[in-house]
């Protein structure tokens, strides 16, 4: 048994149990040793885009994490899109991401890159493998951190010379990670939560994560009936389950016009499982949504645009619809 095959069943025994891939040379130790478990199902993409997107939307869905193993720095740099996408999603993943033997570094290969510094902005723990008898300890910490509530991206980079090593026959059984219990609110976040349902102002319980699962959206939907308060969720949200007898929960709309007016006339927001809702983007003297509950629907320092220039802004508007009117016309008679 070598490092690889270590690291394969590391993550089976976390329940990791598959592998979506687009390996190189430097990988080829751990993709013979997830052909050599029946139980690892390794799934190739031919783009590392489709990768992290594949193992995304898999772990939304399964509530687990998923892996992916990427080709060195280059490769992880053609996934980091969609981990942007599942970090911002507080989506559990585990990436495996291949690099030269640790004795091969020091020589700066065509393909040498600061592994790490890639990894590091779309990753919540990035880790360096040295040995091969560390590589258990070092998957289950990767596991234990990527369950870690509400999801997290762990990024372990293999040098190619841990996954050949072998290792001795009775070296130790798979470490299996140890979950972590879930963070409760506290009493006086509930007392105020009921406080603002209570108060017969207009209220928005703003819903996200685990909040938009089946459970708490009927506890969402028995508080809105008994009280009045408006269901909202977050804009963008890993998952949300609806339909059939299920409540039904309006998402804040993405442009910032529309999302500022859905919340002008609230008084209290309240959070459960969501952040304070803001722009995804902020344009000159542009209203924001609201922040936490009490604050004003526009942030300071933000103001809307004036009538003069609303009627400016309108004009440019009908200008730019007139010269794309002009255009077509004229290809039209070519």
């Amino acid at each position: 048994m070598n490092g690889a095959d270590s690291l394969c069943d590391t993550l089976l025994a976390n329940d990791v149990d598959v592998c979506f891939a687009n390996p190189g040379t430097s990988e080829m130790h751990f993709v013979a040793a997830l052909d050599r478990k029946p139980k690892m199902r390794c799934v190739l993409g031919l783009f590392e885009g489709v990768v992290t997107g594949a193992a995304d939307g898999y772990a939304r869905m399964a509530d687990k994490p998923a892996a992916t193993l990427l080709h060195l720095g280059p490769g992880l740099g053609n996934g980091l899109a969609n981990l942007h996408n599942a970090k911002r999603a507080r989506t559990p993943m585990v990436n495996i991401v291949g690099d030269h033997a640790t004795y091969h570094v020091q020589y700066d290969a065509p393909l040498t890159s600061d592994v790490e510094g890639v990894a590091r902005p779309m990753s919540h723990w990035v880790k360096r493998t040295m040995t091969a008898s560390a590589l258990s300890a070092d998957a289950a910490e990767a596991v234990a951190v990527a369950r870690r509530s509400p999801g997290n991206i762990a990024t372990l980079i293999l040098p190619a010379d841990t996954a050949w090593t072998e290792l001795p026959d009775n070296a130790p059984a798979p470490i299996v990670a140890k979950d972590e219990p879930l963070a409760q609110t506290t009493a006086d976040a509930v007392r105020a939560a009921a406080a603002a349902i209570r108060s017969g102002e207009v209220t928005v319980l703003m819903l996200g994560g685990a909040a938009l699962r089946e459970r708490a959206l009927n506890a969402a939907g028995r508080i809105a009936r008994a009280t009045g308060v408006r269901l909202v969720s977050e804009t963008s949200n890993r998952r949300i389950e609806r339909g059939g007898s299920r409540t039904p929960v309006d998402r804040l709309p993405y442009p910032i016009d529309m999302a500022v007016a859905k919340l002008k006339d609230v008084k209290h927001l309240v959070l459960a499982g969501a952040k304070s809702p803001v722009g995804f983007f902020c344009l000159p003297r542009q209203a924001q949504p609201a922040g936490p509950a009490g604050q004003q629907p526009a942030r300071a320092g933000h103001r809307r645009p004036g009538p003069a220039a609303r009627a400016g802004m309108a004009r440019r508007r009908t200008g730019h619809r007139r010269r794309r009117a002009a255009a077509a016309r004229a290809r039209a008679q070519l």
